[in-house]
């Protein structure tokens, strides 16, 4: 059996509110608070680097568990790319910081659907290897830098914010069973959203370094395409995550899902035919990347006690393009954030 433990998050203190955003992009307020459905997004602060809020997130993870860093025999990383350094190896300096010293530890990207292969990884490793019992699963996000509120072919990025989030998965004891997952990725999509410079195609300079941001060729191409397909995509791998996973998709009681604009979020609880109240709009975090359903499920906890049998789903989708679910039971009492 693979057990979610424990969830821990680091959210940054500063605050971009949808009026600052609106100033910043010339977009009306009533835009981006209503229709993307941004109130405010935390922002990092001067020490709020990816691989450091990963770090006070997992340590928060940890300590709720009452386990020590000795414990973890694994430590995934879910840092996303853009991070403290380039080329850093974040899980191995992550487990080094923490003091996981008898783990190993590894990197994993799949852009905003990493956390949720991460849970499948991780079932996995303990599913297949006896001598695993622990896997501490860590990530920091502020791709937020990476946006420019003037180029509006972007401006579904817009929601893009900071902070960091861990899940402890262990063999057994209290918390969210991990069960069955899905995924499915379109490549076709692959090269329409990208930072064009600081790779090898071409390398940053003084005179490119304005280009260091999201860009996308053909916006209107690019909704088109998205529009016609995404959403039988995201609905597949929920129902077929509840499917893997031995239970009802209309007896779920939380569906976590990543920040999207209010219509999109209400859409896919409609096809699925859920209702409002078994899932949480992150207006006020806006959109943390691959942490957005762990930090979804974590803000249930805090809202509620689940009872033992009770159903989650964890929903991601990324760029690229990606969609993945995993579906989890309740076991027992999960521990949630203090007041």
């Amino acid at each position: 059996m693979a057990v979610l433990r424990t969830l821990g998050l680091y959210v940054p203190a500063p605050r971009q509110t949808a009026a600052e955003i609106a100033t910043a992009s010339g977009l009306p307020e009533a835009v981006i608070r209503d229709k993307m459905g941004i109130v405010e997004k935390p922002v990092p602060g001067p020490d709020d680097h990816p691989n450091e809020m990963a770090l006070r997130a997992a340590r928060v993870a940890l300590s709720r568990a009452g386990m020590t860093p000795e414990s973890v025999d694994v430590v995934i990383s879910i840092t996303e790319e853009y991070q403290d350094y380039l080329l850093q190896s974040a899980g191995i300096a992550a487990a080094h910081a923490l003091g996981c010293h008898r783990a190993w530890a590894y990197d994993l990207g799949q852009k905003c659907g990493a956390a949720v292969l991460a849970l499948k990884q991780a079932r996995e490793l303990l599913v297949t290897d006896p001598e695993i019992n622990t896997v501490l699963i860590l990530g920091g996000y502020r791709n937020g830098d990476l946006v420019d509120y003037q180029d509006h072919s972007t401006r579904f990025l817009f929601n893009l914010s900071a902070g960091g989030a861990a899940a402890l998965v262990t063999r057994e004891g209290a918390g969210f069973e991990i069960l069955g997952s899905a995924i499915e990725v379109d490549g076709s999509f692959a090269g329409d959203v990208r930072i064009p410079v600081g790779g090898t195609r071409e390398p940053a300079t003084p005179e490119n370094l304005h280009n260091v941001r999201f860009r996308v060729a053909d916006y209107a191409d690019l909704k088109r395409r998205l529009e016609a397909r995404s959403m039988d995509h995201f609905e597949r791998v929920i129902r077929q995550a509840c499917a893997r996973s031995g239970f009802a998709l209309d007896g779920v009681a939380h569906l976590a899902l990543p920040h999207f604009k209010p219509a999109a979020h209400r859409a896919v609880l409609d096809r699925l035919g859920l209702s409002l109240e078994r899932s949480l709009h992150l207006s006020h975090h806006g959109h943390m990347g691959q942490l957005d359903p762990l930090l979804s499920l974590q803000l249930a906890c805090d809202r509620r006690r689940f009872a033992a049998g009770e159903t989650v789903v964890l929903a991601g989708a990324g760029i690229g393009y990606v969609w993945n679910a995993i579906g989890c039971r309740k076991t027992a009492d999960f521990q949630t954030l203090d007041p």
